[in-house]
Parts: C-alpha cells; sequence; structure tokens
C-alpha cells in the first residue's frame, strides 16, 4: 500500500507565484511520480459548505466577499479565531469535475487529496504568538507524513511532520523582511527542536541550520531543487520567441538583460541598476517586479529613470522597462530570448531564477554570495554583490562578447542537468525512505 503524504498549499492560493510555490509545485509533481499517495491541504476564508457541489465551487472560489458592516465582520472574526482554536477540523473536499481546472495551467497542481480549513496559517501564526505552541490539524484520511513546504508553526495530528526551511534570510539579514523577529525565533527554535526531520535546499542553508537553530546534522536533509520547465518553452523554435518578443514587448532576441524576482532588499536592485546605468550598454534592462517591501529607494531610482525615459527624444529606447507579473508562458519567453539573466543577490537558500535561466540556455550572472556559487557551479558570471564597478563590467562582458555568452549557454545546460527532475526524484525518494 502506496505511503501518504501531504503538503501545505500556503502559497500556491497566492495570485502572484512565489519560489516556495514553485518548489511545491515542483515537490508534488514528484512525489506522485515515486507512487505515493498525495494531499495539500488549502487555507480558505470560511468554513466550505457540506453539499458536495457548492463544496467543490467555493473551494475554487477566490473572489472577495460581499462588504459587511465593521461590527459585524469583527465579530464574524472573533468567532473563526474562538473556533480555531478550540482545533476546527480539517474538510475533505471530492472533486467531482463540476469545476474546469485547465484554464488554471500550470497553478492546479494534482493531488488525490484535497482538503480546506478556514483561515488555517493565519490562525496557527496567531495561535502559536499567543500560547508558543504548534498549531494541530486533523484529517479523515490520516497522512503517514505532512511535509510542511515552510517552516510554519503547525503540525498534524498523528503523523510524522517534516519542515522545509529554505533559508534564515530573517536571521541572518533581519533588516531585509517583514517578520516579527521574536516570534520568529521563537517559532524556528519549536520547529528545530520538535520536528520529525527538517528539510533545506543547499548546502549553504543546511550549516546555517546546523550552526544557528542547533539542529544536528543527521536532521536536516538537503535535497536541492528542481525546476520543471516543459520541453515546448525550451525547445521552442527561435522564429516563435522573436515574434513574441517583438509583438508583445518591442524586443529583440540577445538584446536585452533580464532580472526577475521581487523588489526587495536582499535581491540588491539598486546595486543592479546602477552597475547596469555604469555600464551604458546599448541592451534595455527589463524587469520583472512582482513584489514589494522594504524598497522605497529602489522604487524612487525607478520612477526617476521612467520619467528620464519619457522625457527623451521621440523613438529613444528606454533604458530600463519594469514589467509587473507576468503569465509562466511569458516570462520563459523573456528568459529565452534574453542576453542574459542578472541575479546579483545578497542571499539565497537557492535561487530558482539561475537555474531556470541554465535550463532555457541563457547567460547568467550572479553572486558569489550564499547558495548561489552551488548552484551556478562554473556555468554563471561571478561577482560580488557588494562591488558594483565589478558587476558592471560582468554586464558590459556579457553585452560585448559573443563567445563568453555562448560558453556561459554551454555551461549552463550542462550545470542544470545536476538539478533535472529525475536527479531531484531520487534525492527526494531517499529522504521519504529514510522517514517512512
Amino acid at each position: 500500500m502506496a505511503k501518504r503524504i501531504f503538503l501545505d498549499g500556503m502559497n500556491l492560493s497566492l495570485k502572484q507565484g512565489t519560489g516556495i510555490a514553485t518548489y511545491t509545485r515542483v515537490l508534488a509533481g514528484r512525489l506522485r511520480e515515486l507512487g505515493f499517495e498525495t494531499g495539500l491541504l488549502y487555507s480558505r476564508r470560511s468554513t466550505l459548505p457540506r453539499q458536495a457541489l457548492a463544496r467543490e465551487v467555493m473551494f475554487f472560489d477566490e473572489e472577495e466577499p460581499l462588504e459587511m458592516p465593521r461590527a459585524v465582520a469583527l465579530a464574524a472574526k472573533a468567532v473563526d479565531h474562538v473556533i480555531g482554536f478550540a482545533g476546527a477540523p480539517t474538510r475533505r473536499v471530492t472533486l467531482q469535475s463540476a469545476v474546469l481546472t485547465e484554464p488554471l495551467g500550470s497553478k492546479w497542481v494534482p493531488a488525490d487529496h484535497f482538503y480546506a480549513a478556514p483561515n488555517v496559517f493565519d490562525r496557527a501564526n496567531a495561535f502559536f504568538a499567543v500560547f508558543n505552541r504548534r498549531y494541530a490539524v486533523s484529517f479523515d484520511l490520516k497522512p503517514d507524513l505532512f511535509h510542511w513546504t515552510a517552516p510554519m508553526p503547525i503540525r498534524a495530528r498523528r503523523a510524522a511532520n517534516i519542515y522545509t526551511i529554505h533559508d534564515l534570510v530573517p536571521l541572518r539579514l533581519p533588516y531585509t523582511t517583514l517578520e516579527h523577529k521574536r516570534i520568529y525565533l521563537r517559532a524556528m527554535a519549536t520547529i528545530a527542536a520538535q520536528a520529525d526531520h527538517i528539510v533545506t535546499v543547499s548546502e549553504h542553508s543546511r550549516r546555517d541550520i546546523i550552526r544557528y537553530l542547533g539542529v544536528p546534522e543527521h536532521r536536516v536533509t538537503n535535497t536541492y531543487e528542481a525546476v520543471d520547465i516543459p520541453a515546448h518553452y525550451r525547445e521552442r523554435p527561435m522564429e516563435a520567441v522573436t515574434e513574441e518578443l517583438a509583438g508583445t514587448f518591442r524586443l529583440e532576441p540577445g538584446r536585452y538583460f533580464l532580472f526577475y524576482g521581487a523588489l526587495e532588499p536582499k535581491k540588491n536592485i539598486g546595486r543592479l541598476i546602477q552597475a547596469y546605468l555604469a555600464a551604458n550598454v546599448d541592451m534595455p534592462l527589463v524587469m520583472v517586479l512582482s513584489r514589494s517591501w522594504l524598497s522605497q529607494n529602489e522604487e524612487k531610482i525607478l520612477g526617476q529613470i521612467d520619467r528620464q525615459d519619457r522625457e527623451r527624444e521621440p523613438g529613444t529606447a528606454r533604458r530600463i522597462l519594469r514589467l509587473d507579473y507576468l503569465p509562466f508562458p511569458m516570462l520563459m519567453t523573456l528568459i529565452r530570448g534574453a542576453r542574459g539573466v542578472l541575479f546579483p543577490s545578497l542571499y539565497e537558500g537557492f535561487g530558482l531564477p539561475v537555474l531556470e535561466a541554465m535550463t532555457m540556455g541563457t547567460p547568467v550572472v550572479t553572486a558569489r554570495t550564499s547558495s548561489l556559487p552551488e548552484v551556478a557551479g562554473e556555468a554563471g558570471l561571478m561577482v560580488e554583490p557588494y562591488d558594483t564597478e565589478g558587476l558592471r563590467d560582468a554586464i558590459i562582458a556579457l553585452a560585448e562578447d559573443g563567445d563568453l555568452a555562448a560558453e556561459l549557454s554551454r555551461r549552463g545546460l550542462a550545470q542544470a542537468e545536476l538539478y533535472s527532475l529525475a536527479a531531484y526524484r531520487s534525492r527526494l525518494a531517499r529522504l521519504y525512505a529514510s522517514l517512512t
């Protein structure tokens, strides 16, 4: 009988993609390939209806509810928390194919079982802040193991609970994140002490977890990560890429640089912009920025450059093109056509954009810090992230040297094979065999 492994869908519900959402999707796919019976736990705003069809519809419904009077809303919230602290169980959602999932594309993650509970992840955080204990959830189908894809103060009853700690950014760079640091440190200490096992995604993060959280070495496993980019994106004819770039973005393949990710302090965007402008290359920098926090200075710089570009002579190309979050197919097109992906981050648990770019055969400029040298190996153009002149020189070199770009592309494709889906599946198989 196949072992039953559940995952949380906390990041899968977000409208904009995150690295942890990508991690969860890829992990869920490999679990099914390995023959495990899988389940996903989602949070919903309220308890789902009992009637099966209504439950399925409301499970997928992400529309904001009608606005209610403030007093009623506060009362409902108070009742919700009281019920939640009392331990409201999860509710299974049996899908009858009434709701069409094809339009959701890669956002829809198949599983054998789906569960939902009202505000379960917010409740877990609130419960821990008050009682200093992990919030417990229960299931009518007991999982053998629950793999939480981020370090949340929550556990599944009557199951082994393992947690992926991607990095310790709030601990190592506390001035770059919004977490309440006292609660964060308490939660991490609790998880480190009580988890059945800790999973992480790089040797750098593994060393941090052992050193700063005091977790014994045998209780931390590094599985690395992988990306699941379908072949039709990787092997798409360059003629089609050229047409889409021209029609959608007015860009030429090999004639622009690309950064994509959150607009947050650890991404080092201020120095990246400074280095790019100092390089004075005849290639625009495309920035796909999905979210923003603690980045007021970067926002001001981007706004100033945008105003300057708009005031230049008509027909003059813009230096920096800022785009909001893009659908997966359009982002893949931008990666495939870029002269290079620039990712000089200060600190990463893994650094998915580096692997995604290498998988697409796109050269990478990245930082010689944290986990990034592990991922890029000899395939990336490595720079010190605080050295703006060094980053400028790397941009110039990649812009002017076609042979260098071709060599980095070749090396990147080879390096990406070390993090293939097959290799990742093998690492996961060894992990779960030791735990189930």
